[in-house]
């Protein structure tokens, strides 16, 4: 009864801080001149992978590698394949340019390092201090290219129209008043939106943490292994602030934050997240062989599926955000039917491998040679 009760007050949580979140993001990010997406790959995307974080890195200094790897693995997976297809469901979302020039290209170059490091069946302390170092680097490269593009921007209008641009200094003050009442006005809004981000955070780490102990109570009574807990409850479980983020996201229009968060918890969880926990790990993280041979190419092969149907129009419509679903469920599947051995698994995998994939790979193939032949994107 008190596991059902946490659970159901962790959701309600989830859905709120969700609400939060995004309000003070966006204020924030016009406040500081940065764009909703940078915010949406840094600020959103970062708070929102508290509580894969928090799962990993305290499995990794418990000594329970399994579960911090498996965390972050089936937290990718889902990241794209269910809250993407989920929020592509709700509205096609429009994907920003730089986004597919820039971000995507990484998320893929991590995720194949990640499984080029695991084939040897260890993630060492070393590994992790790199991965960790990474992610500085690519957090300070952002937000400074994004501050570059805003000041390029100002000096075009400068340049075609004289004069500043009429961006108003106070972005997040709704009135007209000019001066110190004004200026006081914007300083107090601003704190008012740190506050949302901070509280949202807040609630989004709590809930999650109240509604995966649930999750996890009725998988151990149902005698599933640590990795396929990993991989799918204790996965999508600490995804759900990225659900109730970019879910939310969508439905207020703020659809550069819906995808941008996605990229942008990936990166985090491969570089922050499994980074620090290899740091934090007294003996490294030994990685299964099942898993360098099955969930982490399922990781990249996501991630490489993304640039293709992103590219496509920069568009995902909502039948490409279906058929993520589809394949989350085939993934999940698959999982459930090899751990509990049941006598369809050999001919599940048999039509994965040797109908669906190809299908797939085809049509992300199909659509790759249209993006390049054609000089004006796909049309949704």
């Amino acid at each position: 009864m008190l596991t059902g009760v946490l659970f159901a007050i962790g959701l309600a949580l989830l859905v709120l801080g969700a609400d939060w979140l995004v309000k003070g993001a966006s204020r924030v990010a016009a406040a500081a001149g940065v764009s909703s997406l940078v915010i949406g790959l840094t600020v959103v995307a970062f708070g929102t992978s508290a509580p894969e974080f928090a799962v990993s890195v305290q499995a990794a200094w418990s000594g329970k590698a399994d579960m911090a790897i498996a965390n972050v693995v089936g937290s990718n997976i889902f990241n794209v394949l269910f809250i993407l297809g989920a929020s592509a469901l709700i509205t096609p979302l429009l994907v920003a340019q730089q986004l597919v020039r820039r971000d995507v290209p990484l998320m893929i170059g991590v995720s194949v390092a990640l499984w080029a490091i695991a084939r040897d069946g260890q993630l060492t302390r070393v590994d992790g201090a790199i991965l960790s170092a990474c992610l500085v680097a690519y957090t300070t490269w952002i937000v400074r290219v994004s501050l570059r593009e805003t000041k390029a921007v100002k000096a075009e209008y400068e340049e075609a129209f004289g004069g500043d641009a009429p961006i108003d200094p106070n972005p997040l003050h709704s009135g007209g008043s000019v001066g110190a009442a004004g200026a006081a006005a914007g300083k107090e809004t601003l704190a008012g939106a740190i506050g949302f981000v901070v509280a949202g955070l807040a609630m989004l780490a709590i809930g999650s943490k109240w509604l995966v102990d649930g999750a996890v109570a009725f998988a151990t009574w149902a005698g599933l292994s640590e990795v396929v807990v990993g991989l799918t409850i204790v996965a999508a479980g600490t995804s759900l602030p990225e659900v109730a983020t970019s879910v939310t996201a969508a439905l207020k229009g703020e659809r550069d934050i819906a995808v941008g968060n996605v990229v942008g918890s990936n990166l985090f969880n491969i570089l922050g997240v499994l980074g620090l926990s290899g740091l934090l790990s007294p003996a490294g993280l030994s990685v299964r062989e099942s898993m360098v041979g099955y969930d982490l190419p399922v990781m990249v092969a996501v991630a490489v599926a993304c640039l293709p149907v992103f590219v496509r129009g920069f568009v995902i419509p909502r039948w490409e955000g279906a058929l993520f679903l589809l394949y989350y469920v085939a993934y999940t599947t698959y999982l459930v039917l090899s751990e509990t051995k049941h006598e369809a698994t050999a001919g599940y995998a048999k039509v994965m491998l040797e109908f669906v994939l190809p299908l797939t790979g085809v049509t992300l193939g199909v659509l790759a040679v249209r993006v390049l032949t054609l000089k004006k994107p796909v049309s949704a």
